[in-house]
């Protein structure tokens, strides 16, 4: 399993690949000291222009059913761990 730190990494990299910086992206601190096995990330602010890149990115992406039925599933596995 990858730590938070970890998938925050993957997270600044995939979106900087498609031209997004969240410049505030970063484990939430207060989840992060805790005993919570599961961290939250903090996506932070952004400015107005990357908030509008982000969301020309998500719009561009084509995302069929196959896709939601597999991350439903994907979820509802992990719930069960």
């Amino acid at each position: 399993m990858r730590t938070t730190e970890e998938i925050v990494e993957s997270l600044r990299d995939a979106l900087a690949g498609v031209g997004v910086v969240l410049p505030s992206l970063c484990v939430d601190p207060v989840t992060g000291a805790s005993d919570e096995p599961f961290a939250l990330v903090d996506l932070g602010r952004c400015n107005v222009r990357t908030a509008e890149r982000l969301t020309d990115v998500l719009r561009a992406m084509s995302v069929g059913e196959e896709l939601r039925v597999k991350v439903r599933q994907v979820n509802r596995e992990r719930r069960s761990h």
